[in-house]
C-alpha cells in the first residue's frame, strides 16, 4: 500500500513539474508582439531584445507633451547603453492626438529633435486596443490595481529580458524614473 502511494505522489509531484515548466515556456514575452512603425512598417518586438525599454503612449496636444523633451534627453544619455524609448501616438484621451502619423512625426521632429522610436497611432483602450498594450495592463495595472491607461504619457519599463518591471503615472516625469532605469541597465 505504501508503495503505491509513493508511486501515485511520485507521479502527480512530476506532472506538476512538468505543467509549471510548460507554463513558463508558454509565457508571452514583450518579444511575442509586432507593431508598426510610424512609417507603417510592421517590426516585431524581438529587435529590442536586450534592451531596457521605456514604453510611452503619447500625444501632440496634452498637457503632458512637454515631456518629449526630457524623454528625449534620457533617451540621448542612455541609448549608448542598450536603453530605447518606444513612443506610442493615441487619440483616444480628449482628441489630444488628432494628427496622421506623417504629422506626428514632424511634430515631434520639429519641435522636439526626437531621435528614438515612433510607431502608428494606436488605441490603448477598448476593443482596438493593440495586443502589445493589452499584454503590458495585464502585466503591470495602474493606480489601484485599474487596468485601462488613465491618460497621455502613462509609462511602462520594461527590463533587457522583457518582463515588465512597473507602470508609471502620466504626472512621473521622465527623469524621476532615471534610477530604475539604471537600476535595470547595469
Amino acid at each position: 500500500m505504501l508503495f503505491i502511494k509513493i508511486i501515485i505522489h511520485t507521479f502527480i509531484l512530476s506532472l506538476l513539474i512538468s505543467i509549471n515548466i510548460n507554463a513558463k515556456e508558454n509565457k508571452m514575452s514583450i518579444y511575442d508582439f509586432e507593431v508598426k512603425t510610424i512609417d507603417d512598417e510592421t517590426i516585431s518586438m524581438n529587435k529590442y531584445k536586450d534592451n531596457v525599454l521605456l514604453i510611452v503612449n503619447v500625444a501632440s496636444q496634452c498637457g503632458f507633451t512637454p515631456q518629449y523633451k526630457d524623454l528625449e534627453e534620457l533617451y540621448l544619455k542612455y541609448k549608448d547603453k542598450n536603453f530605447k524609448i518606444l513612443a506610442f501616438p493615441s487619440n483616444q484621451f480628449s482628441k489630444q492626438e488628432p494628427g496622421s502619423n506623417e504629422q506626428i512625426k514632424e511634430f515631434c521632429s520639429v519641435n522636439f529633435n526626437t531621435t528614438f522610436d515612433m510607431f502608428s497611432k494606436i488605441d490603448v483602450n477598448d476593443q482596438n486596443t493593440i495586443p502589445l498594450y493589452k499584454y503590458l495592463k495585464k502585466e503591470a495595472s495602474g493606480f489601484l490595481g485599474t487596468k485601462s491607461i488613465k491618460w497621455n504619457f502613462t509609462k511602462f519599463l520594461i527590463d533587457k529580458n522583457g518582463n515588465v518591471i512597473d507602470r508609471y503615472a502620466p504626472f512621473t516625469k521622465p527623469f524621476s524614473i532615471e534610477e530604475d532605469i539604471l537600476t535595470l541597465i547595469r
